[in-house]
């Protein structure tokens, strides 16, 4: 057997489904069990245990699939006309995001715990995502060239620590805002 060869085009679509199944379950509680995600997805336990051999090796894959699509989005906005509202609407997916992994944090902890996951790698891949939007706004003369990404980073995850609940996310929308208006340029300092 050719262990180098890509997943057959069904196990692919099945894995794909698993971690898009398994993301709606655990934003819900983390506490779903295995086998009714393989069942939403159509596919039989021994499919799920193939590509995810325990529960914390599918949190880890959907997180990482999740951080992959945020940071890929990056690229959908940067082409839009406005790098400012590209990034604001940038945080509210991030903010979406955060939000779907509360139900997760203590799997999340145990993994990142482990060494997995690295806060480095995630604050770096999500760096590498804004600074695409901040050098767009840069050149469109709307956003300043100046804020390093890690710093925009940082204060969005204070945000959402902060204002994470459900419940708060008016509250954290109202901080992004601020936060987007640090990052504009004043048009009064423009001569």
């Amino acid at each position: 057997m050719n262990r180098n060869r890509a997943p057959r085009a069904d196990a692919h679509r099945n894995r794909e489904r698993l971690l898009e199944v398994a993301k709606t379950a655990f934003a819900e509680g983390d506490k779903v069990s295995l086998e009714s995600i393989a069942r939403a997805a159509g596919v039989g336990i021994g499919t799920l245990y193939r590509h995810f051999p325990t529960r914390e090796d599918l949190i880890e894959a959907v997180y990482r699939a999740e951080r992959r699509r945020l940071c890929e989005a990056a690229d959908d906005l940067v082409t839009g006309p406005d790098a400012a509202a590209a990034l604001r609407s940038w945080m509210d997916r991030f903010g979406d995001y955060i939000s779907a992994k509360r139900e997760m944090a203590e799997t999340l902890r145990a993994i990142i715990a482990s060494g997995a996951i690295t806060a480095e790698e995630a604050r770096a891949e999500l760096s590498t995502a804004v600074q695409k939007l901040i050098d767009a706004g840069a050149s469109q003369g709307t956003l300043r060239p100046d804020v390093p990404a890690q710093d925009v980073v940082a204060s969005l995850l204070g945000i959402f620590l902060a204002c994470g609940a459900p419940q708060q996310r008016e509250q954290a929308d109202r901080m992004m805002d601020l936060l987007m208006d640090a990052l504009r340029v004043d048009r009064r300092d423009i001569r």
